[in-house]
């Protein structure tokens, strides 16, 4: 499957280039290292919780968190106990910005033995190279973090940038953005995206691509019907112990051992 016409596969052999990595990764290595991960079942709270018919979140043994500057510090080791198994933080937006709380959620996080990896924010107001350097420059090529992650969605209530470009802009920006970050840290940045977002550029047409989805009030396979996914975001009012104000809860789409395996493959 693919894109309609010539402008997928103008858009996949962008995407698909093979990347050369500043810091090749030691395959061996990363298996071991993810062979002896343990995974604890999650003791989460929600704020404002949905009453999930059918399969929720709750059927997902691997259950992580993402969070920003609008979670405070706070003791990682609680937070892993309660059954943090993965944390994704965000690092960087735009061109300019840095989330002051990268570095000591990163920290933490590594100290507590919790998987962390970092996301930027995309801007489409500035330019994707820009972007991709600004991340780069913010985010230490660290041995053992998970893969990069592009957030991409509308952004109607920036005071700066609510431009919403034509799809095949969005996708040529995210080429860009993608090729470079992947070429620095040898890891394939993972998507993650909204439903609005997902529909308004046709996601639902890109098979190559691991995706981290959004859905607060349905199952992806309600909400992204015959969508592939690896990460799914279900709540937006977590709460977890050991980490400040409320919090976005995530699935790992697969049981422990898939979860193992899947980070023998990607874990830089």
């Amino acid at each position: 499957m693919g894109w309609r016409g010539g402008l997928w596969l103008a858009f996949v052999a962008v995407l698909g280039l093979t990347a050369c990595g500043d810091a090749p990764r030691d395959a061996e290595q990363s298996a071991a290292t993810a062979a002896n991960v343990s995974v604890k079942r999650a003791n989460f709270g929600d704020a404002d919780p949905f009453d999930w018919p059918g399969r929720g979140p709750s059927s997902y043994l691997v259950q992580g968190i993402d969070l920003s500057r609008w979670q405070s510090d706070g003791d990682w080791t609680a937070a892993r106990e309660a059954g943090v198994n993965f944390a994704f933080i965000k690092a960087t937006e735009g061109g300019d910005r840095v989330d002051p709380l990268f570095r000591s959620h990163m920290l933490a996080a590594e100290a507590a033995g919790v998987p962390w990896g970092a996301y930027h924010f995309f801007y489409f107001c500035t330019p994707a190279a820009l972007q991709a350097k600004w991340f780069i420059d913010n985010v230490p090529n660290h041995r053992g973090s998970l893969p990069p992650v592009l957030d991409v969605e509308w952004n109607p209530q920036s005071p700066t940038c609510r431009t919403r470009p034509a799809p095949e802009k969005v996708r040529s920006e995210m080429a860009i953005f993608m090729r470079m970050v992947e070429r620095h840290y040898g890891q394939r940045p993972i998507v993650y995206t909204n439903i609005e977002f997902w529909e308004d550029n046709g996601f639902d047409q890109i098979t190559d691509e691991e995706f981290w989805l959004r859905s607060t009030a349905g199952h992806p396979s309600e909400t992204y019907p015959g969508a592939q996914w690896v990460f799914w975001q279900y709540s937006g009012t977590g709460r977890v112990p050991g980490i400040g104000g409320n919090v976005d809860l995530n699935v790992f789409a697969g049981s422990a051992a898939s979860w193992r395996a899947w980070l023998g493959r990607r874990m830089q």
